[in-house]
């Protein structure tokens, strides 16, 4: 337990990446985490999308920028993305989801692998291009965007946590 507690508590966002592709034993590793996460009654109502195609990932850097309104890239040079969706079937699906999230984060930190969680997935997979992509995929279903973990090396190293608040616990 006490390395989990020290991933949890050492785990940062990462905003400047090295080019270089993490090793797939890693990705598969951070992938089959997410694949364990907890989900409502069981219903695995997510799916991941892992994209190591540099021209899927740059299509889904300009689509988040053009979210953003700003041509940037979102994605702070990270070479890879892992898209989480879920099936909006299901109740639970964005709580699924943003779990699945999580232990992927978790899992990254634990394998030395930077990470950082990128919004804006609903609005690129609520849009017809979106659509387009997942039908490319033979994705079907009415799922919405959860959010983008980029995935990379670390160009710099990041900071000391924030101190956490006071008032962060409330005991009954």
């Amino acid at each position: 337990m006490a390395e989990t507690l020290t991933t949890l508590k050492t785990r940062r966002s990462c905003r400047a990446y090295k080019p270089e592709l993490i090793e797939e034993e890693k990705l598969n590793a951070i992938l089959e985490a997410g694949t364990y996460a907890a989900t409502g009654l069981g219903k695995q109502s997510p799916i991941i999308l892992a994209v190591t195609s540099k021209e899927l990932r740059d299509r889904l850097s300009k689509m988040n920028a053009a979210v953003l309104g700003m041509e940037i890239d979102p994605f702070y040079g990270a070479p890879e993305v892992l898209v989480v969706l879920g099936n909006k079937a299901v109740p639970t699906y964005v709580y699924d989801g943003s779990l699945v999230m999580g232990n992927m984060m978790n899992a990254a930190a634990d394998l030395g692998v930077a990470s950082c969680w990128v919004h804006r997935a609903k609005e690129e997979f609520e849009s017809e291009e979106g659509k387009a992509i997942l039908k490319e995929l033979g994705i079907e279903g009415d799922y919405e965007g959860i959010g983008h973990l980029i995935l990379g090396y670390a160009a710099k190293p990041t900071g000391d946590p924030a101190p956490r608040k006071a008032d962060y616990i409330y005991r009954a």
